[in-house]
Parts: C-alpha cells; structure tokens; sequence
C-alpha cells in the first residue's frame, strides 16, 4: 500500500480529478485546504519578501491536498487519471503528486467484518 500525495495548484480541476479517481476505484481520499511556502511569504508584511517576489503569487492564492491510501497497483492508473485531469505536472501551477511506502494501516478496509461485541457483564 501507498500514501499518495496530490497537491493540486489547479483547483478548477479538483471535482473531475475526485470523479475521475472514483471512477478508477479509488473511493477514499480526505481533501485539506493548504497554500504553499511562497504564498505564505508573499502575504508577510517583511522586507525578507520584496514587492517583486509579492507580485508573482497574487493570482490563485491555495491548493488542495489530497491524501489517499492506495494499493500498489492502483498507482498507474492515479497517474494517468491525474495527467488527464490537471494536465503534464511539469508545467508551472499544475500540481505535485508523489507516494510514500505504508507498512502498518489500520481502519481502510470498507469490507472489513463487524467486530464482535463485548460479552456482556453479569
């Protein structure tokens, strides 16, 4: 199993990305609202940020991260759901997409069995 890590610059594309992943299997995926370190600077009232450096990040001003436990077989088609939703990640402002290895995962099974209840105190 994989974490595999979307930091998407093109939110525009983030509800045919999310249908997109649906479709290929991959169901779960928890979305956070984030912005990135540049943005975050650019936003400081500090000489350490010049007005120039300020005037390169006043368009879109967040990202979304997305976070999904993935087999590793599913990675590929991530990949090619990823490329044909946000575009070629290697142009300026498209997104970041890298997994890192689980080896422990508790609770991501939707098929899981019931646990069994506690017996009952007498």
């Amino acid at each position: 199993m994989k974490l595999m890590v979307i930091i998407l610059n093109k939110i525009d594309a983030l509800d045919y990305l999310l249908e997109g992943l649906s479709a290929a299997g991959i169901g779960g995926a928890t979305i956070i609202e984030s912005s990135g370190l540049a943005m975050t600077l650019s936003k400081l009232d500090s000489s350490f940020v010049s007005a120039s450096i300020r005037a390169l990040f006043s368009g879109n001003e967040d990202n979304r991260t997305i976070l999904s436990v993935i087999r590793n077989d599913q990675l590929e088609l991530a990949r090619k759901v990823v490329y044909n939703t946000v575009g070629d990640l290697s142009m300026p402002n498209t997104g970041i997409l890298f997994t890192v290895p689980i080896d422990f995962a508790e609770g991501i099974n939707k098929n899981r069995k019931k646990a069994p209840n506690p017996p009952e105190k007498t």
